[in-house]
């Protein structure tokens, strides 16, 4: 199971939300290199880079942060938040990103986010199934649609998705444990899925079990800002791995 740390930006700094309250943001660097450059000195290989101030502005935003740390790291980075267009993924690829998430676009114009897979192909398109209450939200979470998750999983694997980042809105930030019996029954009703669990990681001990539900990647994001998870567990962690 890849281990993928999180880097939201708000004007070029790193922070984090709680359920994607804009309100609720903590600032804990000005510096997002400086947090990236720190995750690969300690082995790891991904990162999972989240324009939110794009995601509010519905266009990409902080591609000059994403270029900096694609430029600096050899971290490979998928990169969401606000891409809705042709140009916005163009930027996006051009400023370092390997992969691209669309959660709201799959949702609002189907038919953008097909042709994307199309182009691009699956390996470079992720699709962000992002839920509460397990209905699809969108919008930078601010807005729930009245697709369910599940259905709207296996309808884009017809398409050809095979990466899928589900975050349980309501876990996000909370630091209460991630959505375990969610990700099961996804991983149960869908074939070959490589589904990335998102939110609400609070201690190593959740890693082994989302990995046991055969989880192909985890993101974790306030956990390691909040020290309870060590980037030293991490390091050991991949190298037990490898």
């Amino acid at each position: 199971m890849r281990i993928i740390p999180a880097i939201d930006i708000i004007e070029g700094k790193c922070v984090r939300l709680s359920k994607g309250d804009y309100d609720s943001k903590k600032i804990y660097n000005e510096n997002p290199l400086e947090v990236a450059k720190e995750f690969e000195d300690h082995g790891i290989h991904y990162l999972h880079l989240v324009d939110l101030d794009g995601a509010k502005s519905k266009h990409i935003v902080n591609h000059k942060v994403l270029e900096q740390i694609a430029a600096k790291t050899s971290l490979k980075i998928d990169f969401g938040g606000g891409l809705k267009t042709d140009d916005d993924l163009r930027i996006a690829f051009e400023s370092g990103a390997r992969q691209i998430t669309g959660g709201s676009i799959a949702v609002k114009d189907p038919d953008i986010f097909k042709s994307w897979l199309q182009k691009f192909g699956s390996d470079k398109i992720i699709l962000g199934a992002d839920a509460h209450h397990e209905k699809i939200a969108v919008s930078g979470w601010r807005e729930e649609s009245d697709k369910e998750v599940i259905p709207f999983i296996q309808a884009y694997q017809k398409e050809g998705i095979s990466y899928v980042i589900c975050t349980d809105i309501s876990k996000d930030g909370m630091l209460q444990g991630p959505s375990f019996d969610l990700y099961k029954r996804i991983l149960a009703e869908t074939d070959d899925i490589k589904l990335i669990a998102s939110g609400g990681i609070s201690t190593f001990d959740e890693l082994p079990k989302l990995a046991d539900l055969g989880c192909e990647g985890t993101i974790i994001g306030k956990a390691i800002y909040e020290n309870r998870i060590s980037l030293k567990q991490l390091e050991e962690y991949i190298l037990s791995k490898t």
